[in-house]
């Protein structure tokens, strides 16, 4: 199973690109592990949020980050 969000994926399109190595490294543990995309911090922040949240700098195993996310939007009364 493929990542629904690989095509228009901000990270691949702006962040790393021109980065090859990088990019199959976090697409060959996350976006095309099977169900593995479910565990990528972008992933996460936009199924609660949308994509529109998801900052192009983070990165697939930022997990802690993306919590962080979360928790500052809640706060702000964006996700209950």
């Amino acid at each position: 199973m493929i990542c629904p969000n690989l095509q228009g994926c901000k990270f691949f399109n702006i962040t790393l690109s021109g980065k090859s190595a990088l990019q199959e490294y976090y697409k060959s543990n996350y976006c095309s592990a099977g169900d593995k995309y479910k565990d990528c911090a972008r992933w996460i922040v936009c199924q609660k949020l949308g994509k529109e949240h998801v900052p192009d700098d983070l990165f697939p195993n930022q997990k802690e980050r993306a919590e962080l996310i979360l928790l500052e939007a809640q706060s702000k009364g964006k996700l209950t």
